[in-house]
């Protein structure tokens, strides 16, 4: 299977992720653990599925911070969604364990906000590389 075609499915399955966070926003109440969880599991997809298309090799981490150190080897832009991927980054672990994780509506609308931008970047970088 080439790049393009594995990147592709990453970006298809990391559509299901943001879908799910969105729909579920409209519940009330609405759980805000898992919307950021979805939000995060959508920022990684789209990092993984942009380091694909680089040639890189799919790191077996949910640090975004991480992942988009090495989006920043290929294009220095990925700089400007820095502060989202650190927001995001705790989403993907700590809230599918017993601890106490206080979220507010807030936070819930800032983490799609914050996969909205990633998406936007990743996309434009992809087209780009054509």
């Amino acid at each position: 299977m080439d790049k393009r075609t594995m990147m592709e499915e990453w970006f298809t399955v990391t559509e299901q992720d943001l879908k799910s966070a969105k729909f579920l926003k409209k519940m009330h109440p609405a759980p805000l653990e898992v919307i950021c969880y979805h939000c995060q599991q959508s920022a990684e997809k789209y990092l993984k599925g942009y380091m694909i298309l680089q040639g890189e090799k799919v790191m077996r981490t949910h640090d975004l911070v991480v992942l988009n150190k090495k989006c920043r080897k290929y294009n220095d832009d990925f700089v400007k969604i820095e502060d989202e991927c650190l927001r995001l980054t705790d989403y993907g672990v700590n809230v599918r364990y017993p601890f106490h994780f206080d979220l507010t509506k807030a936070d819930m609308e800032l983490a799609i906000k914050d996969i909205d931008k990633i998406k936007e970047l990743v996309l434009q970088k992809v087209r780009e590389n054509n």
